[in-house]
């Protein structure tokens, strides 16, 4: 296997953490990428890679241009070209749709759309110099089926989904590769925020349970091998593809 430099966004927690540990443990070099730089560093530091410097934490704000830029050209400085990248971040609160402001919708369009946009727009550039890239896209079960109290949350997974495919097309004649992962209801730090806010969550949490066939949430380390093959050579002959990770839940 190629040893490569792998940059994944919201890398300082749940299933993005699980993601850097992922590629890291298959020899890659990894960028663990967070709005907290502190939890980049935490989570970098426990890579196995991290003793001869092949793991290094980096804060990153998806939401501003300059961040993502300047990100971008540490982490090139630092291990290398980046030849995987694994648009991770995101953020989401559950409300009834016309319980939704323009703020709201902003702010939720900025991180989970916007974001991974501008990111894939910063790494594209030095895949396409290379002949080499494999973008991997967390999306969602709510961007393929849609989802209650999720409304804003699953338009921008949608949206996800189609850029990931046109993205595919466009540059695979640079030897690049996108495809998305889409999670179904998985037990991250995210989650618990979003049920803590929630007057409902206890019965939330059960329906989200329920509804899966197999009868209980995704962990972590149940979707980072699904993006660690995308990011594999192996995938090379699969681009502008959408797995569900999610027991069951979506199976089309």
């Amino acid at each position: 296997m190629t040893r490569r430099v792998a940059f994944v966004t919201g890398g300082g927690g749940g299933i993005g953490a699980e993601i850097c540990r992922e590629l890291s443990n298959a020899g890659h070099k990894v960028a663990v990428a967070d709005i907290s730089g502190d939890r980049a560093l935490k989570i970098a530091g426990m890579m196995p890679g991290a003793s001869d410097g092949a793991a290094i934490g980096i804060a990153v704000d998806v939401t501003l241009p300059d961040s993502v830029t300047a990100a971008v050209t540490e982490v090139t400085r630092t291990l290398g070209p980046i030849a995987i990248c694994v648009n991770c971040a995101g953020w989401d609160e559950l409300r009834p749709f016309l319980d939704v402001d323009d703020a709201f919708q902003a702010k939720s369009l900025d991180i989970n759309l916007e974001g991974p946009i501008r990111v894939t727009r910063a790494v594209l550039p030095s895949m396409v110099e290379h002949s080499y890239g494999r973008i991997v896209n967390i999306g969602s079960d709510a961007g393929r089926v849609g989802s209650s109290l999720e409304s804003v949350y699953s338009a921008a997974k949608g949206g996800i989904i189609a850029f990931t495919k046109t993205i595919a097309r466009e540059f695979a004649r640079y030897g690049i590769t996108a495809n998305t992962v889409c999670p179904g209801p998985t037990e991250t730090p995210l989650l618990q925020a979003i049920v803590a806010a929630s007057a409902d969550g206890a019965r939330t949490v059960e329906a989200m349970t329920k509804a899966v066939p197999m009868r209980r949430l995704g962990r972590p380390d149940d979707i980072a091998p699904a993006v660690a093959f995308f990011a594999s050579d192996e995938a090379r002959f699969i681009t502008g593809q959408t797995l569900s990770v999610s027991g069951g839940l979506t199976m089309a």
